[in-house]
């Protein structure tokens, strides 16, 4: 089926449930199912779709390993709705026998399932080496042929670049070792970083020039890869090659492998930034020629709708409305369908017993005070708003109901918050608008109310009671016979300003502050409802000069990703390549205690702790490779502390 390209493998040539092995300890078998794979265009094409289905299923919660493993979302445990085996990194389970989110062997916890990235790539170069062959798929037009290596080349990079960002040094695997070669010649080595890097980079410059600016047939093609999305994943690589986490580590001086070669670079190189810049600087020249710009909420409705409404509706569409313009690349292999349930609140008064939806994923109490005030910068900052008693409970007024319900008492911390802190985040007493408002508009909307003895308290409240709205389509409505439905949408897995932030973070630690930067940022924040940096910081910060130096613009741009992109998989990821996880991820998971009554407010906002998160450094910044790899190619090295 081409609608949605690629939503499933047709067949595989080696199922990741059957691959018990990993791809560097056997040959595979399967030659034998290429004899009728690249006889005509239709065989061929289900090879392709083949090479699409090793995309990882990133909008399933327990399947994207940044979800639910560090501090963004908590679970109450057991975890009873959800089979979350990746939640185990989170809680400090993660071990070298049978790593959890295992992407070098592939693997599958209690159906829960982790693709083996080398058996994609083997897939990729088996699809590049016969459509290569001109003599084969005759039916084929050399234009479609030529296309089509495009494609598989983005994937084989992607598959390359996933491997490198968990385990780092990673075997490049630029062609499929012949079935008969001498053992020794299958035992590969890891090579270092930067060339894994250069590597990528050089197969996503090549796969792009075969690739379209925009898609031939968007109404069949949806989720194919473009120029856009090859030069935007492109920066993403450059821009993780060139943190400090990969650039310049002391802490992997000694990592070498067993002929000495240094495999993670511990002197620190500027100008990996330098290239990282312009290569977001070309995908987003890509992306403006493909027609890709940030996402505006139109008001369809008929309805009226406040300005501070339709700019948290411009927020939260852009991440829930599907294929809209700013996504760059959207990956049709996933679903989120299991994510919009697990992050959905009962709402509604007279559907407070529906069981069809989980109330799941509890942004945590960290998250929750990251966004930044009305004013447009952190609470520890503003020198206008006072945050010191940020659990103390204060009534909503008048002028605050469109966030807030009035009259309705909640914690000062909810209070005098930017528009994305009411757009990503619901909590007990703040509206929540959707498309069926009761009212039609967003006066008298709908709200969370949670405490025990409200209808929001329901089958499920998260853990820390909060709720990642901004993941709920907009169109969720509640079914009268216990059931719901949901507008589905696939994982948005890159758009426009994740690219321009990395544009703006590259460009501040190449050459520090400038127009470029701020402009940028300034792009975001406007989307957002907010001043500028320049504007913000000066009027309201108490460290009104933070802008204007590279350090301080960097913690800003550090700040503006932690917010733009919270609960899209990206902080995850973030602090390891900042090596801030360290830092970060050794502290309390918090949140307000759900235990608390209606006729006692008070004892809801008990600031609650409900786990202590334990990160060792440097050991848990990299993925362990499964030990019973490593005496059956003796060449691997395993990383620092596994």
């Amino acid at each position: 089926m081409k609608t949605r390209y690629y939503i499933a493998a047709l067949y595989l040539v080696c199922t990741v449930a059957g691959c018990k092995k990993s791809f560097l300890d056997v040959v595979p078998d399967n030659v034998a199912t290429l004899d009728n794979a690249f006889t005509m265009r239709r065989e061929a094409e289900k090879y392709l779709a083949t090479c699409y289905s090793y995309l990882p299923n990133d909008g399933d919660p327990v399947s994207n390993i940044a979800y639910l493993g560090g501090d963004e979302f908590w679970l109450a445990y057991p975890a009873a709705s959800l089979t979350a085996t990746n939640w185990n990194v989170a809680r400090g389970n993660q071990n070298v026998v049978r790593p959890y989110a295992n992407i070098w062997d592939g693997d599958y916890f209690e159906n829960v399932g982790f693709r083996n990235m080398f058996t994609g790539i083997r897939t990729c170069n088996t699809f590049i080496e016969n459509v290569s062959d001109l003599s084969k798929i005759p039916d084929l037009t050399l234009d479609e042929r030529t296309r089509w290596i495009g494609e598989v080349m983005f994937l084989k990079a992607y598959f390359h670049f996933l491997l490198m960002r968990q385990y780092g040094p990673i075997p490049i695997m630029d062609k499929n070792i012949p079935i008969n070669a001498p053992l020794e010649q299958t035992k590969v080595k890891r090579q270092p970083v930067d060339s894994v890097v250069n590597y990528i980079a050089g197969v996503l410059d090549s796969a792009a020039a075969r690739l379209p600016v925009a898609l031939y047939a968007p109404a069949t093609e949806l989720g194919r890869i473009t120029v856009a999305i090859a030069k935007s994943i492109k920066a993403r690589v450059l821009v993780y090659g060139a943190s400090p986490l990969f650039n310049g580590n002391s802490d992997y001086a000694n990592f070498k492998d067993k002929d000495g070669v240094q495999l993670i670079s511990s002197t620190y190189n500027a100008e990996k930034w330098q290239r990282a810049a312009n290569a977001a600087a070309e995908a987003i020249a890509a992306c403006t020629e493909a027609g890709i710009y940030l996402y505006q909420f139109i008001n369809t409705t008929g309805f009226p709708l406040t300005a501070g409404t339709i700019t948290q509706m411009s927020v939260r569409n852009a991440v829930c409305e599907k294929w809209n313009q700013e996504w760059i690349w959207a990956n049709a292999n996933s679903s989120t369908w299991q994510l919009q349930y697990s992050s959905m609140a009962h709402i509604d008064p007279a559907a407070s017993g529906n069981s069809s939806i989980y109330g799941t994923l509890g942004p945590t109490m960290q998250v929750v005070r990251q966004f930044y005030t009305k004013n447009g910068v952190p609470i520890t900052e503003d020198k206008t708003l006072d945050f010191n008693t940020p659990h103390q409970l204060r009534t909503a007024v008048h002028d605050e109901r469109f966030n807030i319900v009035e009259g309705y008492k909640t914690a000062r911390l909810n209070f005098d918050r930017e528009p994305r802190y009411y757009a990503d985040l619901g909590f007990d007493g703040g509206t929540w608008y959707m498309q069926n408002s009761p009212s039609h508009t967003d006066e008298n909307t709908w709200s969370a109310q949670l405490k025990l003895g409200q209808y929001g308290s329901g089958v499920a409240v998260t853990i820390t009671t909060y709720y990642p709205k901004k993941l709920v389509n907009w169109k969720f409505t509640y079914e009268s016979n216990n059931s719901s439905k949901i507008q589905d949408y696939p994982f948005p897995t890159m758009r426009l300003a994740d690219l321009y932030l990395l544009y703006a973070e590259a460009l501040n630690e190449a050459n520090g502050p400038s127009a470029d930067v701020y402009k940028y940022l300034n792009l975001i924040r406007a989307r957002a409802g907010l001043p500028s940096v320049q504007d913000s910081w000066t009027n309201f910060s108490n460290n009104p000069g933070a802008y204007q130096n590279k350090e301080g613009l960097r913690n800003i741009i550090r700040n503006e990703r932690n917010i733009e992109m919270a609960f899209e998989g990206s902080r995850f990821w973030d602090l390891r390549r900042w090596k801030l996880a360290g830092q970060l991820l050794n502290g309390n998971i918090m949140g307000y205690d759900r235990s608390g009554t209606v006729d006692h407010p008070e004892l809801f906002y008990i600031p609650t702790t409900y786990y202590t998160m334990r990160f060792v450094v440097p050991r848990d910044y990299l993925w362990p490779i499964r030990e019973g790899n490593l005496p059956v190619n003796e060449n691997l090295v395993q990383n620092p502390g596994w």
